[in-house]
Parts: C-alpha cells; structure tokens; sequence
C-alpha cells in the first residue's frame, strides 16, 4: 500500500497571517485602507502578532523609516482613537496590544541607533503633545473604568512599555509626557482597593518606582512630591503589601529549599553541591531569585525615604498575603483536586507577618551570598533601607515597644568555627533586638579577604542610629550586648590583622573609629539605656579581657601618625583621640586586676572574680567626648547616586524583559476570553458596576566621672 502524506506535514508552509500581511503592507510605504472606509475598524478585530510588527519595525533603515513614518503615524493615531471605543472589549484591548508592539519596536530601533530620535523620526514632534495627551486620558479612563480586567492588564503593560523604553530614564523623551499628565490618582485608588490591588499591585508598584526616579534631584518631579505627601492608609497598606507579599514568598521558598534539602539523601546532596561549583555565581537560580526582588525593594526604599507616613504600615500584619498559599488556590480548572490527607504540615510560625519582619528574614537570607555583585548590590539597598528605619522616631519606637514582640526566624551562614541552633525560630522579642540579631550576624559572618567596607560603614552606622534613639528617649532595651561587643571587637582584630592588605584598598581608619565610638557611646551614656547596672560590668570586663585587641589598635594609630604622606591623616587623629578612655580604663582595671591577684595569690582568675574586681574600682576619672550621639542624616546624594542609577538601570532592563513575554502571553490568551469579555463590557453598557470585595531603671551605682 501506498502511504498518502498528511496534510500540514512536510514541506507545507503555514499560512500567513492577515495581520501580518497588513504590517508588511505598512513597513513598504503602502496604504491597505485606501481601498475600504471600514479598514481600521475591522483590523482592529484581527489578533494582533506583537513579534511579527516589532521585526518589521526592525528590519527598517533610515531611508525606509522616512518612507514609512506616516503610516506609522497613523497606526499610532488609530491604535489611540480605538482607545474610546469602550463598547467593543475586542478592539479596545487590540489597540493596546498593537500599542505595545509599536512602542516596544520603536524604542529598540532607537536604542540600537542612537541618533535615531522617536518623537521627531516616527510620531513628529508637532503634535505629539495633544496625542500623548489623549493616550493619558484614554489609559487613565481605562484603568478606573468599567472595564475587562484585560484591558486594564494591558494598559498597565503599555505604561511600563512607555518607561522603560531606555535603559536610562533620564534620557526616555516619554517621561516629560508622563510627567505633564500624571497617572498617580489612579495608580493610588488602584492600590486602594483589594480586588484591582491583587490583580495589579505589582505592576502599578514598579511603575511607581520607575516614574519616581526620573531626574528626582535634577527637576521637580511630580510623582516624589505626591507620593511624600500621600496619606491615604488603604493605600499604603496596598504599596507595602505588594513588596512584603514578595519578600515572603521568596523567604518561603527558601524555607522549603532548606527542607528539600534536609529531606534528601545525602549523596544527592553532595551531587547539587558538586554541581554549583561549576555554575556560574551571576547565572544561579538563587542569584536570579534575589535579582528578581530590586523592582520592589527600590519600591521600599522610595517609600520610608520620601513618606514619614509609610513607616506606620511597616508593622501591620498582612493578612492577605502572609500565609501559605491554599493547595486549592493554585491548582487550575483542568487539575484533578488531590488528596490533601498526606499533605505536609506547614508551620506558619516559620513564614513573616508583616513588612518590617519580612524585610529582616529577607536580609538574613541576603546576607548569606556574598560571592557575586548583583547580591552585594541588594544587600546594600536593604542596608539603606535600614539606616533610613532607624532613622525615624516613630519606626524606632514601634521596634522598641516591649508590647509588640515577634518571632523571627533568621537564617545564619554555616561557619566552621560555629555550630548553628536547629532551631531557627528565635525567641519572642522586640523588632529592635531582632535587628541587631541581624547586624551582628552580619558583623561576625563577613570578616573576609574582600572586605565590603561599604556594607560594613552602613551596618555600623544602622548600629549606632539605634543607640542613640535609646540614648536620647532613655529607653531600656533587654538585649545581650555581650553579643554585639565581642561582634565589634572581633572585626576590630580583623583589621588589625589585615592591615597589610585592607589599607591598600580602603580606610580602615574610619570604620575603626565608629566602632570604637559605640563603645565610648556605651561607656559615656550607658547609664540611660543600659538594662541592667550589671552590663556596665560586663562591658568593662569585656574591654579588659580584649586588650590586646585595643594595645595593637593604639600601635597601629601611633605608627601612622609618623608617617608624612599617609593618605587617612584627619582619620588617624580622631581614631587616636577616641581611644583615650578605653585604654584609660584598659590600664586602670588590669593594674587592680594585678594588685588583687598578687593579694589572693592567684595566676587564673574566674570571670565572676574579675566581674568582682571591676564592681568595687570604679574610682577613675574619664575624659567627656563630645558628640558621641550625633550622626549625619542618610542623603542620597551625592554618595549613593551612581548606586541608584545601576539600580534603577536594573530594574528597567529586569521589567522590559517581562513585558515582552507578558505581552506575547495576553495576545494568545485574550481570543479565547472574547465571549467572556463581550459579557462584561454588556454590564458596562447599562451603568451596572462589578462589585469589588472589601477590601525598669537600674539602681544607682558609682561609675566613672567625667572631667
């Protein structure tokens, strides 16, 4: 028998799309309306192929664009007059969609020429004023009406289009169009509400950031001004749970990495470890991961830099997005339910409740990958997330608040020298205490041979905001400073003994000088904000036990003061000067130290015996330093610019990549959900609204004098 060769099989070519046809038509110079008064109204029914215009687009020179920019022109103008066509879902989500493709096109011309100007080669700069005008009115009409939400999907979509159409966003000549006829309105009565906010709270979050810092220190930019000044709770409580919904499911995805990984055998175990030194640190699933998150943590750091009023947000919890998700929430309509009987347990304990403890166990995660730039990059946003914390009043004393204590689960790096705690959950405690948990485990697991001296100034300093809330509001905060002391001191011999190599790259000088600040700041005022009368004791005895640490710090200042060209000069002085009472009290406590052994006949002392010593000598005079709580206020500029504008860069690349897939993902689905949408434009139609769901003080004790 003969075989007969299936149709559709073989050498047979598909066939061409009349879409696709039609944008060849246009891209020769061609006008396929000519011919037809209904053309436009019935091209706007045909799917449109967002890859097949972008390539025509493309593959465009010079002499073809002049050729082809009126029709360009006019698809544009039509693509914007279909906008008000709100009876016919079809054509009103078409026109989006060609929008997107037209601009994504364009704008990826214009970034591979760069003399390629987009307002003046393809729209023409004289009316472009009063179109994108229109566009902004349309896009603003669609995202408040009575829409499909596919409409309203693809609206945000050709926003995000629009902004991120260059890599710089200083240099997207759009932005001056976005800044004239702002969309902010709509973006916070959006947020407001629950229903739109879960749909688009991301999108509308980073539009937020993106448009936020366009020439933010060059030009008033309306979008800083509104966003510093807005008060509206629902919507601030929307913004800050789009960014901790996001942070908590990266946390738990952690978490469930932690106990595949404890769940398998150890030889798998070993192949996965054996496997990741051959790839590449940039290229890792969980680099990508925490890359993923900049969007939105450069969306917290806008937030509690320019808006008092979101620091108030950052302990509600958040009850839509802190659990799990529900089994049956993520399975779709085509999947059979499954037994949950054998479902593992999922302990909520583990996950955040709110923004400020997701932004912590999110940082302790962070913290942990060290090897690569984009992470160094997110550790630093979240360290300046921080310092801008713990520079607020009342952000400092809602973390100080006895009342208001939290479980939070920190994740610590496998050390050698240590043994970690199986059980990760800490103890119940005051979100200030967490946060130097945080800063100490940071302090002790970072003392490396690249030394991140930049991360380690921002660490130190969020360290010493906090004292100086404590010092100034006298508040008492039940913590073991034994901790953060033997931290201090252990990156101090760090320095010492990495002299040789860390000068040579960076001034060691001046961060030894803000560590030994802090404990002149617990020597001098410790009395206001210490707990108990006892951690003068421990802090003393510390100080004596490390005082080798402090003699080889007092050798190196002095060496460097000899030296005539030596480039950290002003900072060697002032570390010289800030030494003076902690080796005054080093030499005054080891002379009593010595006197009282030679009168027990003792060679080694027990801790509780020199902690006896110390109580009863504390005859000695110390020297009063000035300014010892008082610090600089965080400002971006000048020292963090170029920082936010890679960041910033980032995101914009980050976001254009979605889009594209975004974009593509809506043009195939949106021809199966015309019946859907045709139903709920008829509601629109007769006036009918779809609902939206509701959204101690110590006792007195003789301490040191100061002259």
């Amino acid at each position: 028998m003969t075989s007969r060769k299936r149709s559709g099989s073989g050498s047979t070519k598909r066939p061409k799309e009349k879409v696709v046809y039609i944008y060849e038509l246009l891209c020769r110079g061609e006008d396929p309306s000519s011919e037809s008064p209904e053309f436009w109204n019935e091209f706007f029914l045909l799917q449109p192929n967002f890859e097949a215009l972008e390539n025509e687009i493309g593959k465009l020179n010079n002499e073809q664009l002049q050729l082809v920019k009126p029709n360009l022109n006019t698809l544009f103008q039509r693509c914007i007059e279909m906008l008000d066509t709100e009876d016919h879902p079809k054509r009103l989500c078409n026109s989006l969609q060609t929008l997107c493709s037209l601009f994504y096109g364009i704008f990826k011309k214009s970034n591979a020429d760069p003399t390629f100007n987009i307002l003046n080669e393809i729209f023409g700069h004289e009316k472009m004023d009063e179109w994108l005008k229109l566009l902004m009115q349309y896009c603003n009409r669609i995202l408040l009406g009575d829409v499909p939400e596919n409409a309203r999907f693809m609206c945000l979509k050709l926003l995000q289009v629009l902004v991120t159409g260059t890599d710089n966003v200083n240099q997207n000549a759009l932005f001056e169009h976005l800044m004239m006829h702002s969309m902010f309105d709509a973006f916070v009565r959006l947020l407001s509400d629950p229903t739109f906010r879960s749909q688009h709270g991301h999108d509308i979050v980073i539009l937020l950031t993106i448009l936020v810092n366009y020439r933010k220190h060059e030009a008033t930019n309306p979008y800083v001004v509104q966003l510093s000044i807005l008060a509206d709770e629902l919507a601030l409580n929307g913004y800050g749970q789009m960014i901790s919904q996001s942070l908590i499911d990266f946390c738990r995805q952690y978490i469930q990495s932690l106990n595949n990984v404890q769940s398998s055998s150890w030889f798998s175990s070993l192949s996965n470890i054996v496997g990741n030194m051959f790839v590449s640190d940039e290229g890792c699933e969980r680099v990508q991961q925490i890359k993923a998150n900049n969007g939105l943590l450069l969306a917290l750091y806008e937030a509690v830099h320019l808006n008092r009023n979101f620091i108030t947000t950052l302990a509600h919890t958040q009850a839509e997005s802190s659990a799990p998700p529900s089994p049956s929430n993520t399975l779709s309509l085509a999947q059979p339910v499954p037994d949950l009987s054998n479902a593992p347990i999922i302990d909520i304990t583990q996950y955040p409740t709110n923004l400020l403890v997701a932004v912590f166990q999110y940082c302790s995660i962070v913290m942990q990958d060290n090897k690569n730039e984009s992470s160094i990059a997110n550790l630093k946003l979240c360290f300046l997330i921080l310092t801008c914390i713990s520079e607020d009043q009342y952000a400092n004393s809602m973390m100080h608040d006895s009342n208001l204590t939290f479980k939070v689960m920190l994740h610590r790096a496998q050390m050698r020298h240590r043994k970690l705690n199986v059980d990760r959950v800490g103890k119940s405690q005051p979100l200030a205490a967490t946060l130097l948990d945080l800063l100490v485990e940071f302090i002790v697991s970072h003392l490396m041979k690249k030394f991140p001296m930049e991360l380690y100034l921002l660490c130190i300093g969020v360290i010493h905001r906090i004292l100086c809330y404590q010092k100034r509001c006298r508040v008492r905060l039940n913590y073991p400073w034994k901790e953060l002391w033997s931290a201090l001191i252990g990156l101090l011999r760090f320095l010492v003994n990495q002299e040789q190599t860390l000068v040579k790259k960076c001034n060691i000088f001046h961060l030894s000088l803000q560590v030994v600040n802090i404990f002149n700041l617990f020597i001098t005022y410790g009395d206001t904000f210490l707990a108990t009368t006892n951690s003068y004791d421990e802090l003393y005895y510390e100080l004596n036990r490390e005082e080798k640490v402090f003699t080889e710090i007092h050798a190196m200042v002095l060496r460097y003061t000899t030296m005539p060209e030596c480039e950290y000069k002003d900072d060697v002085i002032k570390l010289l000067n800030a030494l003076v009472n902690i080796l005054a009290i080093v030499k005054h406590f080891q002379n009593k130290i010595k006197e009282w052994l030679a009168e027990q006949g003792l060679s080694t002392p027990t801790e509780e015996q020199i902690l006896d010593v110390v109580r009863k000598n504390y005859d000695l005079t110390l020297k009063l330093q000035d300014s010892l709580d008082q610090y600089e206020r965080y400002t971006e500029t000048p020292l963090h610019t170029n920082f936010f504008k890679l960041m910033v860069r980032d995101v914009v690349n980050d976001t254009r990549k979605h889009i594209y897939g975004y974009v593509k993902e809506a043009v195939s689905v949106i021809p199966d959900q015309e019946i859907l949408l045709t139903s709920s434009m008829t509601s629109v139609s007769t006036g009918t609204a779809t609902p939206a769901s509701a959204t101690a003080v110590p006792e007195a004790k003789a301490l040191p004098s100061f002259a």
